[in-house]
């Protein structure tokens, strides 16, 4: 069973019946008012077909637009130089090469519309043997037609490229919300991960010293119940601050500023309550360090005491933070067991390397020679990158 045509769509009906009704009305009113019997043959019933042959193919214009094309204007064509009356049929001829144009069948509209021209008027010179001066308006509207239909495509495909890029602008500002949002969950987990091993393993040490002490020393044992009250309310005030960032709640969490290295002596504090001795030394001249290269610093030094705490098994520990024009080094020695061989990078280490990444910083750390560990981070100041930092600079650093 043949296939049958395509249902034409509206837009394509209403144009059908626009140029039926021009077309075949303007011949019949020519034929009617204006009859020329020596010039103009009967339209009927050649002529009639000839203008329906050119009007009812544009019902399948969106469908098979060359073809459509091509069947109109060619019929469309045909009918003048058979001397039928000058109606409006050549109105089909025009809707269809600027449809062919301006949805991007370019090369075969222009080539219909100049063949066109050249068909009737060669058939009009080997017929009559002149040439009629009104062939020349009738390329210039044809090239005013095809030239208005690459106009109207250009700034369509001008306005849809604008659309694409404005679509495209929107899904970029989307992912780099959605990157910037998972970044900061990022962040907030490293602030929860450093928080809480840092207390916790306090908390931890010092419980173990109260028991021990219990008996024995309940003096000393009521110390450590205190360190561990105020180190367990310290981690919930953080936690809460932290937290507070993620729920949308109406409760007063606290607005404390991000910790920096103003706050290491607290650190080495709190380790120092867990049986550490800590000591902390400044070199250089402080000077204004940014917000993220501070924290970063601050978390390193913070993730070291609390490694030195739970796995070095130290009785002592040093922190040196060296202030350099375009540098911050903070290092963090301790004089327990250390490692056989290089460590194995654990959440802490590979925070603390991604923290200094950030800021466009890094962090080695590693076995001493005689025993002991060491952790070292070296924050580039102003914008500089580690390669940029002077040799001299690197040389006093090291």
């Amino acid at each position: 069973m043949a296939a049958l045509p395509p249902r034409p769509t509206r837009a394509d009906a209403w144009i059908t019946l626009v140029l039926l009704f021009l077309s075949l009305g303007s011949t019949f009113v020519i034929e009617l008012v204006d009859p020329v019997p020596t010039v103009n043959r009967d339209p009927w019933p050649w002529g009639y077909a000839l203008v329906l042959a050119a009007c009812l193919p544009v019902l399948w214009r969106s469908a098979w637009p060359c073809v459509t094309g091509l069947v109109s204007v060619l019929a469309s064509t045909s009918y003048y130089p058979l001397g039928f009356p000058d109606g409006l049929v050549m109105l089909c001829a025009a809707v269809m090469l600027y449809t062919l144009v301006r949805w991007g069948y370019r090369k075969f509209g222009w080539v219909l519309g100049i063949s066109q021209f050249l068909i009737v008027n060669a058939y009009e010179i080997a017929l009559v043997g002149s040439f009629r001066p009104e062939a020349v308006g009738l390329i210039a509207w044809v090239i005013v037609l095809l030239c208005a239909g690459e106009v109207v495509r250009w700034r369509h495909e001008y306005m849809r490229a604008d659309r694409e890029r404005e679509a495209e602008s929107t899904r970029t500002r989307e992912e780099e919300l959605l990157r910037r949002a998972s970044e900061e969950r990022v962040r907030l987990a490293r602030d929860v991960h450093d928080t809480v091993a840092h207390n916790i393993s306090l908390i931890n040490v010092q419980a173990g010293t109260a028991l021990y002490l219990m008996e024995t020393e309940p003096e000393r044992a009521a110390e450590a119940l205190a360190t561990i009250k105020q180190t367990s309310k310290d981690t919930l005030t953080e936690l809460r601050g932290i937290l507070g960032v993620l729920r949308a709640v109406d409760e007063a969490a606290p607005r404390s500023p991000v910790p920096g290295l103003d706050r290491v002596e607290e650190l080495a504090e709190g380790t120092r309550g867990a049986g550490v001795h800590v000591t902390v030394e400044a070199a250089g001249v402080p000077g204004h360090l940014p917000v993220g290269t501070e924290s970063a610093a601050y978390r390193a030094v913070q993730e070291s005491l609390t490694n030195v705490v739970r796995h070095s098994g130290a009785s002592a520990a040093k922190v040196r933070i060296e202030h350099h024009p375009s540098l911050l080094v903070v290092e963090v020695d301790d004089d327990g067991h250390g490692t056989v061989g290089p460590p194995v990078p654990g959440n802490g280490i590979t925070g603390m390397r991604e923290r200094a990444a950030l800021v466009g910083g890094t962090v080695d750390a590693g076995p001493l020679q005689g025993g002991g560990f060491r952790v070292r981070a070296r924050f580039p100041l102003n914008g500089a990158g580690p390669e940029s930092v002077p040799h001299d600079e690197e040389t006093r650093a090291r």
